[in-house]
């Protein structure tokens, strides 16, 4: 079986100062209760046969265990023991701190295609907390208290802010009883009434250049759009869904086609959307340029594309196909286990219902050429783009952002 709990609690919930709490209790949650030893957590999952991990993103902050099924008991009574009783000391904390600056140093700082990511979200959002880095700003992790940590987790960490997600060959009657038993006696806490952080309509193009090391230049096109927030009566997202598969979900998509095989401008490019969170969305086009074309060129073509959309609208041939692969996959995915969990905790942390997952299937089913055209004359527009430029720099360059 797959057993996953979520806290809705990430990145979007921290303020200024403390950014990457939310992922340093992630790492802390290891680290022992008066019960379980810090390490032993691991070693007693690892000696059941099962393997475990953790994830923390803007929304939500989660916990998995794949074990067998005779020993879900043995993972539900360790995560409700460490949901309460979680130990954080100084000294765990100022081992561990160090242990996540070094992981922002490897995965963000050292490299360009996460840095230049990372500052374009911080231009591309004002208000919305979306503009923080999910693992936190340098200065902040530096500064990060074992007291920020404790406050965070006995705000977010109880039992009416989690989800539990079960699946595999499991009765649901078994698996209530124990959830009973292990999560029953937890007192339920009063959650802090969260404000909206809703961002202000954008003004015009935003541009940001990133001077760091790397061999290659590379941008980002990002777009304000809409997400999901109703699953039987909104429209634009599952036209946008379906607009990036037009643009890149498949082997000779336009932007692959047009970019990099009819006329070589880029060497690579791509279109992504994710249309479900608890904040604002953005539709995100990146490219590497050829050899001898630079992002100017790359956005130019870029736009020559999203023009053609919005002038001559997709094909239904286009529609047919990606639709087509949307259904192919997510059918592909129930084949696991893992992925059915994870579809289904990722809605119910971002305000939506595991319920939702066939309509969204039949929504986008019959999505239609016109609100395709629609969704790109609407959204693909100047006052709605944020470009990031990543400008190529020797191993001495300085990493240097200019707006």
């Amino acid at each position: 079986v797959v057993s996953q709990i979520w806290y809705k609690a990430g990145s979007i919930d921290e303020f200024n100062g403390t950014t990457g709490v939310a992922h340093a209790l992630e790492h802390m949650m290891f680290k022992g209760t008066k019960k379980v030893p810090a390490g032993e957590f691991s070693k007693l999952i690892a000696a059941a046969g099962g393997r475990e991990n953790a994830f923390t993103a803007q929304d939500y902050t989660a916990f998995f265990q794949e074990l067998y099924k005779t020993r879900l008991p043995l993972a539900m009574q360790l995560e409700s023991d460490r949901m309460k009783n979680l130990l954080l000391s100084d000294k765990a904390f100022s081992k561990e701190i160090q242990v996540v600056m070094e992981e922002r140093r490897l995965r963000t700082t050292d490299q360009p295609h996460a840095l230049l990511y990372e500052k374009m979200m911080s231009v591309a959002f004002q208000e919305n907390p979306y503009r923080r880095p999910v693992i936190g700003w340098m200065n902040d992790l530096q500064h990060l208290s074992v007291e920020d940590v404790r406050n965070w987790y006995h705000r977010w960490y109880a039992p009416n802010n989690a989800t539990l997600v079960i699946v595999g060959d499991v009765s649901h009657e078994k698996v209530f009883a124990l959830a009973k038993k292990y999560y029953g006696k937890i007192k339920p806490s009063t959650l802090p009434v969260r404000k909206p952080q809703d961002e202000p309509a954008q003004v015009g193009v935003k541009r940001i250049e990133v001077k760091a090391p790397a061999n290659l230049p590379y941008m980002l096109m990002a777009y304000h759009v809409p997400i999901l927030r109703n699953a039987q009566n909104d429209v634009d997202p599952y036209a946008l869904d379906v607009l990036a598969g037009v643009l890149d979900g498949y082997e000779s998509a336009r932007l692959d086609k047009a970019l990099t095989r009819d006329n070589p401008v880029a060497v690579s490019v791509g279109a992504g959307y994710d249309d479900t969170g608890r904040g604002p969305g953005l539709f995100v086009i990146d490219a590497t340029p050829a050899p001898g074309r630079n992002a100017a060129d790359v956005e130019a073509a870029i736009r020559t594309q999203l023009e053609k959309v919005v002038k001559d609208g997709v094909t239904e041939e286009e529609l047919k196909r990606v639709k087509a692969q949307v259904m192919a996959s997510h059918v592909f995915h129930r084949d696991s286990m893992f992925y059915q969990a994870m579809q289904i905790g990722q809605l119910e942390s971002v305000g939506l219902s595991y319920k939702d997952m066939d309509v969204m299937l039949k929504k986008i089913g019959a999505v239609t050429a016109k609100e395709v055209q629609d969704v790109a004359r609407k959204y693909l527009v100047d006052d709605g783009l944020t470009v990031a430029v990543l400008d190529p720099q020797s191993e001495k360059g300085a990493v240097h952002a200019k707006q």
